[in-house]
């Protein structure tokens, strides 16, 4: 019987059977994924737990069986260490397959990064003779429309306009 099951003929919750069975470490067998199979005997021994904790005694206080059943193997031994041999080679021989693949792969990448920089490097050249040759524009441009006389107002004189004697007194308001 699966967890479910047992826990239906005993009327508690399937958590209070897996609960019951790690807390007293009881020796269970399981199916190939994990799941708990129950005989008769097991259930016997579930019954009389269930009766322990009906009487009061708390599952702390149960002592756990000690008896450990063999539990079923999953995966089955190699029938011979030739077939074995010849798995482990051609698993050995892939992963040289898989290391030389990775780098070639690297190398090319390595490669493809080295022109790009190359090429971002002649660009960067480009635009530093372009900048170079603006900025002579530029000084030449500004050298030849500066004026040859300085600029002076009309007769060094600046019209200035009055200010009356009122918002003189009181120009701090304004």
């Amino acid at each position: 019987m699966n967890t479910s099951e047992v826990a239906k003929l005993l009327g508690v919750s399937a958590s209070t059977i897996q609960r019951w069975v790690k807390q007293l470490e009881l020796p269970m067998e399981r199916n190939e994924r994990g799941h708990y199979h129950f005989n008769n005997k097991d259930i016997e021994l579930l019954k009389t737990i269930q009766t322990q904790i009906q009487n009061g005694t708390l599952l702390q206080e149960i002592v756990p069986v000690k008896e450990k059943k063999p539990r079923k193997g999953l995966v089955k031994a190699p029938e011979n260490n030739a077939e074995l041999e010849r798995l482990y080679m051609i698993v050995t021989e892939l992963e040289a397959k898989v290391n030389s693949k990775a780098d070639s792969v690297a190398s090319y990448q390595l490669l493809q990064h080295r022109r790009e920089i190359e090429e971002l490097q002649g660009q960067v050249r480009e635009l530093t003779n372009q900048v170079k040759s603006l900025q002579s524009q530029l000084f030449e441009a500004n050298k030849s429309s500066l004026p040859d006389k300085p600029l002076v107002l009309d007769k060094g004189k600046i019209k200035r306009k009055k200010k009356n004697i009122v918002s003189t007194w009181f120009g701090f308001l304004g």
